[in-house]
């Protein structure tokens, strides 16, 4: 299958470029088992316009040196944060930059067994041949030791604790055990290289809260939602052109809509204006992934129903689906704010958004 149809390739093949510029100017010293060095993984993530590295993560560089410095021990890192903070992004790219590969990835969930984090059976094998190693499927985990690469536990506290803590013998002693098989292919040594990063959100603090044994094979890092209304703007609309392109429209989003768009997102994440007054607060995530979310379905909706590039009208229908997931009273706050905040700003693209609040469903 071509790239091109693929919706969304792997860091390691959208940036397939880059990499390779970086591997062949990087003349520093290596981790053993990585990829790059650790300043080259390091321009990879934050930019390098000499080589032409395009910036990929918006945040604190600091947190990336803190990152790599981390892959590089016997300790797991843990990024935590509140939903679209670019958590997943972050652990995609480090992965790609320290291995070459991203994909050997756990999502965490309440399903979520032993089996899809380790190895599983053939069975129709297993039963011809009993163990072996021909009958074994092996898992994310068992893959990233064998061959020395990173693996990626997205979500972690959303899996009970028992599928947890099986990351303690991989973290403590660099094995995983094997007990159906005999021999010295009972147990797998990671490789140089391996490691594995994880992430949780605080909005599943205490759902199913990590033990204490397990933490300590963790460093954690925080990563914080965007400060700047310029920077989030400059990346909402970076995100949101990119995936429009990608669906077939052709024409930009408009600067003036996003405008609205970050603003809206911004007041109703942190329940005050941009004049400092107090507001109604969402109780649902109006996080930077969101806003680019919605800023895709602006653009898709103004150009498969009318062919432009959406207007504030279109922000006011799209932001339902965003606001009601939590709380059945974030709709009536929503309406509370394009009512109340909206109508008394400037612009043809607010008094739009005001307009449209009987879009609204409800």
């Amino acid at each position: 299958m071509s790239n091109d149809a693929i919706q969304r390739p792997p860091a390691e093949i959208r940036y397939a470029d880059q990499l390779d510029r970086l591997r062949d100017s990087d003349t520093g010293e290596r981790p053993p088992g990585w990829a790059l060095g650790l300043d080259a993984a390091r321009r990879f993530i934050v930019g390098d316009e000499r080589l032409g590295i395009t910036k990929k993560f918006v945040g604190d560089p600091s947190l990336i040196d803190r990152a790599l410095v981390t892959l590089a021990t016997s300790r797991g890192l843990m990024m935590v944060g509140e939903p679209g903070t670019a958590k997943s992004l972050l652990s995609e790219l480090l992965a790609a930059a320290v291995c070459g590969s991203s994909t050997l990835t756990i999502q965490g969930g309440a399903a979520t067994t032993e089996d899809q984090i380790k190895y599983s059976w053939n069975y129709a094998l297993l039963v011809a041949e009993g163990p072996s190693t021909r009958s074994l499927v092996p898992a994310p985990m068992l893959r990233g030791m064998a061959e020395g690469k990173i693996v990626r536990f997205e979500e972690i506290t959303r899996c009970p604790l028992e599928v947890q803590d099986c990351l303690l013998s991989p973290l403590s002693d660099r094995v995983l055990s094997v007990p159906e098989l005999t021999g010295p292919e009972s147990m797998v040594f990671a490789r140089d290289g391996f490691n594995i990063i994880g992430t949780a959100n605080t909005r599943d603090r205490g759902v199913n809260e990590m033990s204490a044994a397990l933490k300590r094979r963790f460093n954690f890092e925080t990563v914080f939602p965007i400060a700047d209304f310029a920077t989030e703007l400059a990346l909402v609309e970076a995100e949101a052109q990119g995936m429009l392109e990608r669906s077939g429209v052709r024409t930009p989003p408009r600067r003036d809509v996003l405008e609205v768009l970050v603003t809206t997102f911004r007041e109703l994440r942190t329940g005050k204006t941009v004049h400092g007054d107090a507001m109604d607060r969402l109780s649902s995530v109006m996080s930077t992934a969101e806003a680019v979310s919605v800023a895709h379905a602006v653009g898709l909706r103004g150009w498969f129903l009318r062919g432009d590039a959406g207007s504030a009208a279109d922000v006011a229908a799209c932001l339902a689906g965003t606001a009601a997931k939590d709380d059945p009273e974030d709709l009536a706050r929503l309406r509370r704010y394009l009512e109340q905040q909206a109508s008394k700003r400037k612009g043809r693209q607010w008094q739009a958004l005001h307009k449209a609040r009987n879009l609204l469903p409800g």
